[in-house]
């Protein structure tokens, strides 16, 4: 198990907290990692602050990368790391939160193993803006005091609200279950190759997260580990807090959505299913058959009866 892993961090005004994020990929048990940051244009010491860390990460590293440019969003960020990826496996980490120590080296394991799986995730742990752990009273609440807390880790909270989910089922990162929503943890792994098949970011789906989701679960399976692999950052900050802005983004993604299955052809979608096969990545669960099942009963202009028939619900807990 050498396989090489590029970690992908995009960088927006965390001055405070980018240095933390880099460390913890640092302290990865798993060796063979490229590190590459590209800094969106912060207005404030966050491209400094990475700066300060190039000769730590060139003696950790076999390739490091970093580099600057202006604010052009979190889509474009994301596709410009993809770029410069030379990994087979890439790992996004925000450039607020933290990786556990051994959370590449297990999903890497599992991945090479597992050819017919394109992304592993395990569970997350809530930090604050201090890094201490802290818990949920409800979704979105803080609770300083674990005996008090309703939800001790963000699986703890999928499960309560998706409890149609099964977290070591088929169903886990189906098709038809995230058209529910979102609801994978953060710190995920991914096969580099699933993107000739779903393709780059675009900001016609502003919630990044959900759009790969969508896409990845058309071709391939996803994989839960029970462990926590992730502290996951929640301040004022957080897109995820904002809930008119994470409402209005997540309509915008599922409209887009609605476009590509509007405009999908079907004798492409076979053609990708078998490059999916040569690859080793494609699913033996629910995927394109769903996919079609949604071409069939769904009418051009006809969005909010395609919403009503899957049942959806603003369920994305992260941006």
């Amino acid at each position: 198990m050498n396989n090489l892993v590029s970690v992908l961090i995009p960088a927006y005004n965390h001055e405070k907290y980018v240095q933390e994020a880099i460390k913890s990929i640092i302290n990865q048990t798993y060796q063979n990692i490229e590190l590459i940051v590209v800094d969106d244009g912060s207005k404030d010491s966050t491209w400094q602050k990475i700066q300060e860390m190039k000769n730590e990460c060139e003696k950790r590293f076999v390739r490091v990368h970093f580099e600057t440019k202006g604010n052009e969003g979190t889509c474009k960020t994301f596709n410009r790391l993809l770029d410069l990826s030379k990994g087979e496996f890439v790992y996004f980490i925000a450039s607020d939160d933290v990786a556990k120590p051994e959370a590449i080296e297990t999903e890497v394991k599992f991945l090479s193993k597992h050819k017919d799986y394109a992304l592993v995730v395990g569970d997350n742990e809530i930090i604050d803006s201090n890094g201490n752990v802290v818990f949920w009273s409800e979704y979105g609440k803080i609770a300083k005091n674990k005996e008090e807390a309703k939800f001790k880790t963000f699986v703890q909270c999928f499960k309560h609200y998706r409890r149609d989910i099964k977290l070591n089922s088929l169903d886990f990162g189906s098709y038809q279950s995230l058209m529910s929503g979102n609801y994978i943890p953060n710190g995920y792994l991914i096969r580099k190759s699933i993107f000739r098949k779903i393709g780059y970011f675009t900001p016609e789906a502003p919630l990044e997260d959900y759009w790969l989701m969508l896409q990845i679960s058309k071709y391939s399976k996803m994989k839960y580990i029970d462990k926590i692999f992730f502290s996951y950052r929640w301040h004022s900050d957080n897109t995820a807090s904002q809930r008119k802005k994470m409402i209005d983004m997540t309509e915008k993604t599922m409209r887009y959505e609605y476009y590509i299955l509007d405009n999908i052809n079907p004798e492409e979608v076979l053609h990708g299913v078998n490059e999916c096969k040569k690859d080793g990545i494609i699913s033996k669960k629910k995927g394109i058959p769903y996919i079609f099942e949604i071409i069939k009963y769904k009418k051009r202009n006809n969005f909010v009866k395609v919403i009503k028939l899957f049942n959806f619900k603003i369920l994305s807990f992260k941006s």
